[in-house]
């Protein structure tokens, strides 16, 4: 059967989309704790509107944070710097409603009084996580996924560099690759949105985002005469940030993850402290299923992890690769279990975090930046090993 081409589209945002606003703002106030208190039990979500930021949660923690000096200090590292950008980080307001962490759960996230040990400590909530990996890119992520962080993040360079100094904070990028039998061919289509001061022409704006952003991102070899470019196309984009739209943290979790390749639970990372699941069990199925196809053992594989509230052992492990395995999943389940440990204190230990780490992963996704743990591949060797294949 003739193969056909699929197109497959991910999209990214700015350091100052007002969700991601919030994003780095919970995981700013989480950081803060973290480096008083390493073991601080966070949950921050943010809000963000005109003129306003609102900081809510539940936290249990020695640490003194002083949160509208955080608030003030992120918003304005991101550039909303006056009523010009419509947002003015040293003169908005900042709300506050914080409460400590319901007893019921910490109850079940301390599961013994033996301290230090692997089933010391329970998973902080149920649900199911997700960690990919695959052999597009040398960071074992998807393609489009990561041109579209390539692009927003080179937006915030030439903004911050003063190279497009009539840029604004908030702006997203989304690129569609075509694939044919699962392998990237070429980008199709390149969406580019970027705020602007008034008064810029929309030509000045296209010519300038394909040769200052576009051109250092996207290598000629992904691109054909046919690859579609839509730059600002609304003409105008100079109401943005939290003047434009409303920010939350929490709402780019598809952004923050594989853009859309892999499916995702449904819990978000920013804020959360490293005994929420959500975000550390995320952080190392990633860990380990990018070690699994560094060795080899697939060109693209997901696992999918599971936990009871309160229990340390996940209550499923599931792991597919698409076809694409040199060796059977359940066999891939064997080695899991011998060089992975998912339960919750295991996790922590093993990729150290309780750190302050957290505003290092907000921007630009989780995933497929060399300096965090979770991107190690410590393990590919020894999985090598275990299958007595060529290291």
């Amino acid at each position: 059967m003739k193969s056909s081409i699929r197109l497959i589209t991910s999209e990214s945002v700015t350091e100052g989309h007002p969700d991601k606003v919030c994003d780095l703002v919970s995981d700013s106030i989480l950081d803060a704790a973290l480096a008083q208190d390493p073991n601080s039990r966070i949950a921050c979500e943010t809000t963000a509107a005109t003129g306003l930021i609102l900081v809510v949660g539940e936290f249990s923690t020695s640490a003194y944070v002083d949160i509208p000096k955080v608030v003030r200090k992120t918003l304005l590292d991101i550039g909303y710097t006056g009523s010009e950008m419509g947002f003015d980080g040293a003169t908005c307001a900042v709300m506050t409603s914080i409460n400590e962490q319901s007893r019921d759960i910490a109850q079940g996230v301390d599961r013994t009084a033996a301290k230090d040990s692997a089933d010391s400590l329970g998973a902080g909530d149920q649900g199911m996580m997700y960690g990919y990996a695959c052999t597009d890119t040398p960071e074992y992520m998807p393609l489009p996924i990561m041109l579209a962080h390539k692009l927003t993040a080179r937006l915030t360079k030439v903004r911050k560099s003063k190279i497009l100094g009539y840029l604004r904070p908030d702006g997203k990028a989304q690129v569609t690759v075509a694939y044919k039998d699962g392998v990237p061919q070429y980008v199709d289509t390149v969406v580019v949105s970027a705020q602007h001061d008034d008064g810029i022409q929309h030509d000045e704006i296209v010519k300038d985002i394909k040769k200052h952003v576009i051109a250092p991102v996207i290598e000629s070899k992904h691109l054909t005469k046919d690859t579609k470019y839509y730059i600002n196309p609304t003409g105008r984009f100079v109401i943005g940030g939290p003047h434009g739209d409303c920010g939350l943290t929490g709402r780019k979790i598809i952004v923050d993850t594989y853009g859309g390749i892999c499916p995702h639970g449904g819990g978000a990372f920013s804020g959360k402290d490293p005994t929420k699941v959500d975000r550390s069990a995320c952080y190392y199925a990633r860990y380990a299923a990018k070690n699994l196809v560094a060795a080899g053992v697939a060109d693209r594989l997901m696992i999918q992890v599971a936990y009871a509230i309160g229990r340390a052992e996940p209550v499923s492990l599931y792991v597919d690769t698409f076809g694409t395995g040199k060796i059977g999943e359940d066999k891939i389940i064997e080695i899991v279990d011998k060089l992975f440990d998912f339960r919750p204190y295991k996790i922590i230990e093993s990729l150290h975090l309780r750190s302050p780490i957290y505003t290092s992963t907000t921007n630009y996704g989780h995933f497929g930046k060399a300096n965090l743990a979770w991107e190690r591949l410590d393990k590919a060797d020894s999985i090598k090993k275990l299958l007595d294949l060529p290291k």
